[in-house]
């Protein structure tokens, strides 16, 4: 996400383009208000931190096909995100409907819906173990988990997790964590220990597991 200070016009500038999904910089400044110099400069400080995009119109006439402003997908990150309580609620919701063991089951499904997934990216036992963790992790980050493999010489390997996104869903049902653990050792295979030596719905600062060659 950017770290970009957001000024309240270019807070409002942005607030435009979501309710817009395309326009000219002169419809902004219209709209703002503004000059069309000052939106123009807010477009480009906005760009350059990746939250604007520039797009052309298609062509309409012998004009020359206009330009139009859109926001990034990483401006989204900017606007509330109420995914995690709508998880929590469908938790909560299967529980009383199913039962522990109808969650049980939701989440078995799920699980293997994930090794299945993971085992057509992270390569064999063929492959040697610190390979096979290093594409691991890096589907984790691609999920949101800012996941790294540090070795620790004869003890294996540490997969650490420093950001768990599905965290408040964790803690309204420990048995996510516990699918996430097995999916861990079966992606990996029966060759490979796999342990989590810290646990961030635990009191711990992040997710670590030990893993080494059986």
């Amino acid at each position: 996400m950017s770290d970009m200070p957001l000024s309240d016009a270019k807070k409002r500038l942005i607030d435009v383009l979501k309710r817009t999904p395309s326009i000219t910089a002169l419809g902004l400044a219209d709209r703002l208000r503004l000059t069309d110099v000052a939106v123009r400069q807010h477009l480009l400080a906005l760009e350059g931190h990746g939250l604007v995009q520039q797009q052309r119109s298609k062509p309409d006439g012998r004009g020359r096909p206009a330009v139009l402003w859109r926001l990034t997908d990483l401006a989204q990150e900017l606007f509330p995100d109420r995914h995690a309580e709508l998880t929590v609620g469908l938790i909560q919701a299967t529980r009383q409907a199913l039962g522990e063991e109808g969650l049980g089951r939701v989440i078995n499904v799920r699980a293997k819906q994930q090794i299945k997934a993971y085992l057509d990216i992270v390569p064999g036992s063929t492959t040697p173990l610190g390979e096979r963790l290093k594409v691991l992790a890096d589907q984790r980050t691609l999920e949101g988990y800012m996941a790294e493999v540090v070795p620790r010489g004869y003890e294996g390997y540490l997969l650490i997790e420093h950001h768990c996104p599905i965290c408040d869903a964790a803690k309204s049902c420990v048995g996510l964590c516990d699918a996430e653990l097995d999916m861990f050792r079966a992606v990996l295979g029966p060759e490979v220990s796999v342990e989590r030596t810290e646990h961030l719905i635990q009191e711990g600062q992040r997710c670590v597991y030990q893993i080494t060659l059986a």
